[in-house]
This record gives C-alpha cells, structure tokens and sequence, in this order.
C-alpha cells in the first residue's frame, strides 16, 4: 500500500518536471532575443507560445530568427567593418567624382 503512494508522488513529480519543462523550452528563443535586444521581441514571445499549440513545430524557426540579429551588426552575416570601410571609400570617390564633374559643368 505505502508503496502505490510512493508511485504516484514519483508519477505526480515526472509529470510536473515535464510540464514545466515544456514551458520552459518554448522560452529560449525569446530569450535569446532579450539578450541580443532584438527588434522582435514581443513577437517572438507570443510565437513562443503559439507554438507549444502546434507542438513545438515552429519552435526551430523562431530560434533561428532570434539568432540572426546581433545588435552590434544588425541583420548582417560579416563579422568586422571591412565592407562598410570599402563602401565608405566608394562612396568618396563617388562624391568625389561628382563634384568635379559640376566643377566642369559650369565651364
């Protein structure tokens, strides 16, 4: 008889690690968006919940979405500033360009 109870705290216990589990599971992606201040997330909050309605089946794509953004370099996948150094030297000679061209233009 003592040993029936003993089973059904244990199954009580399992079944709310789960449960919790669960819960806490769905989290991570919006979590992950905290840490990175990520411009979405709310949405990634609510998605996180909507989907322990379909079963966890949108959760890898949420957490995809959360690890895309990084605040230092937003949506981009470079890791150092070359491209906005080669961009930014482009476009001095673009200007540079430019005004010599309306310097001949006035001749």
């Amino acid at each position: 008889m003592a040993l029936d109870y003993v089973a059904l705290v244990i199954l009580i216990f399992v079944v709310l690690v789960l449960f919790y589990g669960i819960i806490a599971i769905h989290d991570i992606p919006y979590e992950i968006a905290v840490k990175r201040n990520h411009p979405h997330q709310d949405v990634l909050h609510v998605a996180g919940w909507v989907s322990l309605f379909t079963l966890h089946a949108i959760w890898p794509f949420l957490w995809i979405w959360a690890m895309l953004y990084h605040e230092d370099r937003g949506w981009g996948m470079a890791t150092s500033g070359r491209s906005d150094d080669i961009m930014g030297q482009r476009l001095g000679e673009i200007e540079a360009r430019l005004a010599e061209l309306e310097s001949t233009k006035g001749e």
